[in-house]
């Protein structure tokens, strides 16, 4: 069944600033410090948890995927991947839906030159006015989040938590800098190019197995571009703690924290326990929400962060986006 609230303009923004598009995707909440240990952390349901995060941090897309579901619905999201019909796992990572239309332009040769100028054009110097659009988003994405949306009561508190995250994280992060912005750029072009999939077709034709593969580098690289703007979340996941909060037959609750971009991040995520093994209910829950759609649906998948504001006006020649 498709969602019919899920905002599908951030795509707009894609070409221009991927670097503040990743974060603004990024699942993440909590204030209060905690030990170093959780209780409960050697439980099979927490264990299940930092499996999931440290595939992420080894940029193992393929364990990724391996692990978040059970072996039947793997096979047939796989299935559905090659239909076109499914980009997951993509849609629980920072890697969206709209990885296909990201590959393909920075994949074009030369893209560099363009998604430079553009930056230069919409960007760079424009700090005061990113960060007005950060809070704006935040106010919208907040509201959104709580009224709008598919999502659980978990994903709610979650992502209303991560939206002023990233908004305090992008008051400080040089995202107008002209010199990280390029080197972004380059960066990833560089990196997109690597995967050998310029789009959706390619990512169609290699299917899910082979895509992941090819798309380890490029989180990776990903993770890089975003470290350099002073959000480390190789060092996030490597922190995350989880711990038992309650378990009942085959429902489990574990705690999860970890520190993200300055803030304490603490929530809880529901598991459920399918012959033997656990997982994320709300992953569960949405591939079978895509398993339940019908051929020839376009690719969706878990809900997302609602997308970017439109980009700041561009400057005259002489205005500051003639600087760095």
């Amino acid at each position: 069944m498709s969602r019919p609230h899920r905002l599908h303009h951030r795509h707009a923004a894609m070409s221009w600033a991927p670097p503040l598009l990743l974060a603004l995707l990024l699942g993440a909440c909590g204030r209060e410090p905690v030990p170093d240990e959780l209780p409960g952390a050697a439980s099979e349901p927490a264990g299940a948890v930092r499996l999931l995060a440290e595939h992420v941090r080894r940029n193992d897309l393929q364990a990724f995927a391996r692990d978040a579901l059970p072996a039947e619905e793997h096979a047939r999201l796989a299935e559905a991947w090659a239909e076109g019909r499914s980009r997951w796992p993509l849609t629980e990572l920072p890697l969206d839906e709209q990885v296909g239309p990201m590959l393909a332009a920075l994949s074009v040769p030369g893209s560099e030159q363009e998604l430079r100028q553009a930056f230069d054009r919409q960007l760079a110097g424009q700090d005061a006015a990113l960060r007005d659009a950060a809070r704006s988003l935040a106010l919208f994405g907040t509201q959104y989040i709580r009224t709008q949306g598919d999502y659980s009561d978990e994903e709610r508190a979650h992502y209303v938590q991560v939206v002023a995250a990233l908004s305090a994280w992008s008051t400080t992060a040089p995202l107008g800098s002209r010199d990280r912005g390029h080197a972004a750029i380059d960066r990833l072009a560089a990196a997109a190019r690597a995967t050998g999939l310029p789009g959706d077709e390619a990512l169609a034709a290699a299917g899910m197995e082979e895509s992941l593969r090819r798309l380890g580098p490029f989180a990776a690289a990903l993770k890089e571009v975003l470290a350099d703007y002073g959000l480390d979340l190789d060092q996030s996941l490597a922190d995350l703690r989880t711990g038992l909060v309650e378990e009942d037959g085959d429902h489990a609750k574990v705690r999860v924290h970890y520190p993200l971009a300055g803030a304490e991040i603490d929530t809880t995520v529901s598991l459920t326990r399918r012959n033997g093994r656990w997982y994320l209910t709300d992953y569960l829950e949405h591939a079978a929400s895509l398993l339940a759609e019908p051929a020839g649906a376009p690719a969706t998948g878990a809900p997302a962060l609602p997308g970017l504001p439109a980009p700041p006006p561009a400057q005259p020649p002489d205005g500051p986006a003639a600087g760095r």
